[in-house]
């Protein structure tokens, strides 16, 4: 039976509610954290005759791991002028208790004067981390307990994303890279480190270093060559005409590179294989493009496999583009907490790899709140899709983006005979259809082949486009029809 402990979170409750809950959240849905941790929040106590203080003050005494989160405001004043939040820092320090200091904000310039000088005693004792919201706090507060753990024989192995990457050393770390990414977060998460700030010390301060040494995470997300220490962390894509995978295949590209140059990789692969329309610039100063299948959809489909694969499993991401979908496979299935069905509702972001999400949500890549299947389904609708599938396949996560609304589930509800079901089949791959084709695919004659593609125009499957004669086809209908189930020809 694991030996639990209790994680005691200290600050100014209402300034810091939004990260207290963080961490409590975090820890209760992460898959190893959650076996060894429980938290103490002071406001999660039932109604008690006893004295506050003296409440939190036992929790402390009684805790075996101190957190204090420092922020701008000091807390109410007892007659001695002392706050909560420093009683709590001093009675930790007193009894001997591991403590954990975060603080909030790049200056001090809006602090008040009394938690200026907590943070400076704090800082004179330990070794403190700087933070600017609650992802941040939580990805700190990841490497901060593996490390804990690690010294306290709870953890005897490092997860993958902590553990120093065997053979490869800072060099392998091109500062270009680093610098790039610092630019790229301070713009869009005004991270505070400065650009020209030391590749030692950035990769410190994103949680990058085992013992001095490269993390896994650190090569994936900065590393000259990633593949020469993880040949797996590539991704494969390919493009199939056809609904089925085949061979010879199409197109076929395998990248390589850094955690974000495989995204872009792989994003602007799938964008160059599906339609595009070019509007006016009426609309804008450049003409702006909309492709068929929602831009943001699809990447965040890609980030997701990149971000929370399991990178010790001998697979690749896999992005397959058929005729009829998109197709994004990880190696590794979703967290305990979390099925498929979940990802369709509101829910905690719960990161694989927590240390190569960090810097990805920096950069603006993901953002952390377990809002990116809900943001899929939202571009999927606004473009007329059917929402996303998310399913776990053989030990492997499959989301599936469908290039137009009719999905095999929708085709199933529309009672066609078998030569009507082999001609969508046909249009899925060749975008459209006339009368001879159908019949050479069929085998019946002229008049039977226009009355079935008459009556798959009728129920709003397709739609005649053409003039007369032979220059008459069909296409598939942009939109669904509104109307329910219809009735195929069946004889």
């Amino acid at each position: 039976m694991t030996n639990r402990k209790t994680l005691f979170v200290s600050s100014v409750q209402k300034e810091l509610n939004a990260e207290r809950r963080a961490i409590k959240s975090f820890l209760q849905n992460d898959p190893l954290f959650r076996r060894f941790f429980d938290v103490f929040l002071f406001e999660d106590l039932p109604a008690s005759d006893r004295r506050t203080d003296d409440v939190y003050l036992d929790e402390v005494e009684n805790c075996d791991l101190y957190v204090g989160l420092f922020g701008n405001e000091y807390g109410s004043e007892d007659v001695k002028g002392i706050s909560p939040t420093e009683r709590e820092f001093d009675l930790a320090t007193q009894k001997g208790k591991p403590r954990l200091i975060f603080v909030k904000g790049a200056d001090d310039k809006a602090r008040h004067p009394k938690m200026t000088k907590l943070i400076r005693k704090a800082d004179s004792q330990l070794i403190r981390r700087r933070i600017t919201d609650s992802n941040d706090l939580t990805a700190a507060l990841y490497a901060a307990l593996v490390e804990y753990m690690e010294q306290s024989g709870d953890l005897r192995t490092l997860p993958f994303d902590a553990s120093a990457c065997p053979r490869a050393t800072l060099n392998d770390l091109p500062q270009e890279k680093i610098q790039t990414f610092l630019e790229v977060a301070r713009r869009e998460r005004n991270y505070p480190l400065p650009v020209k700030t030391t590749r030692e010390k950035t990769l410190a301060h994103l949680n990058l270093l085992d013992n001095g040494s490269p993390t896994h995470a650190a090569v994936l997300l900065f590393g000259k060559e990633p593949q020469r220490f993880l040949p797996t962390s590539e991704v494969k894509c390919m493009h199939f005409h056809g609904t089925t995978v085949s061979k010879p295949i199409p197109s076929y590209q395998i990248y390589k590179g850094t955690v974000f140059e495989l995204v872009d990789q792989a994003a602007d692969f799938v964008l160059s294989k599906i339609n595009r329309h070019i509007g006016t610039r009426a609309e804008s100063v450049q003409a702006p493009a909309t492709y068929e299948l929602p831009k943001e959809a699809v990447t965040e489909a890609i980030v997701n496999a990149v971000a929370h694969r399991d990178y010790t499993s001998n697979a690749s991401v896999q992005v397959m583009l058929f005729a009829d979908r998109l197709e994004v496979w990880n190696p590794g299935e979703l967290p305990p907490s979390l099925t498929p069905e979940r990802l369709r509702e509101p829910h905690a972001s719960i990161p694989r790899n927590p240390l190569i999400a960090e810097p990805l949500y920096l950069a603006r890549y993901i953002e952390k709140a377990g809002s990116g299947t809900l943001d899929m389904i939202t571009r999927c609708g606004e473009a007329g899709l059917p929402s996303p599938d998310f399913e776990e396949r053989a030990g492997q996560f499959v989301t599936t983006i469908w290039r137009d609304w009719l999905t095999a589930e929708v085709i199933s509800g529309f009672n066609l005979n078998e030569r009507q079901q082999k001609a969508m089949a046909y249009l899925k791959v060749h975008g459209r259809i006339n009368n001879a084709q159908y019949r050479d695919l069929t085998g019946v004659s002229s008049r039977t082949a226009l009355r079935e593609l008459r009556q798959l125009a009728d129920i709003g499957l397709l739609v005649k486009t053409g003039g007369t004669g032979q220059s008459v086809h069909y296409v598939i209908a942009k939109s669904q029809p509104v109307i329910g189930k219809q009735e195929g020809n069946r004889s």
